[in-house]
């Protein structure tokens, strides 16, 4: 099963850009797997349709307003995560982009069945290349839950 883990984000705004450091963090343990794909998306671009289509299990990583203390994070799966994204347009920076990219895949008829979004609640954005603290410290155990997701996904395919 091909997996597509997508870290979205601008490494120069501080907390925005943790999508791409848990990426980034992934990549020692998971690069070398054929069947999953790091793509880091930065501030997305409808380019990313082509890659979400032509994969069988998604999982987004972004900084979200998900309503947590800062460093807190959600895994929002499958319909949950579509709500998310079509229910709360001011969450994240980019979830236009996300929704745009989902209706994209889904006029395409390939938005994944497997699908998830890490979802990790910023602190502060502004001009900055490294995470506070706080969501920094969520970038573990945000790892582990992607890791353990995948591990999932890929014994029951």
């Amino acid at each position: 099963m091909k997996t597509l883990v997508l870290g979205i984000g601008n490494t120069l705004l501080t907390d925005e850009g943790v999508g791409v450091h848990v990426l980034q963090a992934l990549e020692p343990e998971l690069a070398h797997l054929p069947e999953v794909t790091l793509l880091d998306g930065g501030t997305l671009s409808f380019t990313l349709a082509g890659p979400i289509e032509e994969t069988d299990a998604l999982i987004v990583v972004d900084a979200a307003n998900i309503k947590a203390r800062p460093g807190g994070w959600a895994l929002l799966q499958g319909e949950e995560m579509d709500a998310f994204l079509m229910g709360n347009r001011k969450a994240s920076v980019h979830e236009v982009g996300l929704t745009d990219l989902r209706a994209i895949a889904m006029l395409a008829g390939h938005w994944p069945d497997k699908r998830a979004m890490l979802a990790i609640q910023p602190a502060v954005i502004d001009w900055g290349e490294h995470p506070t603290p706080a969501v920094a410290a969520a970038i573990p155990p945000a790892c582990a839950a992607i890791r353990e997701l995948i591990r999932e996904w890929q014994h029951v395919a």
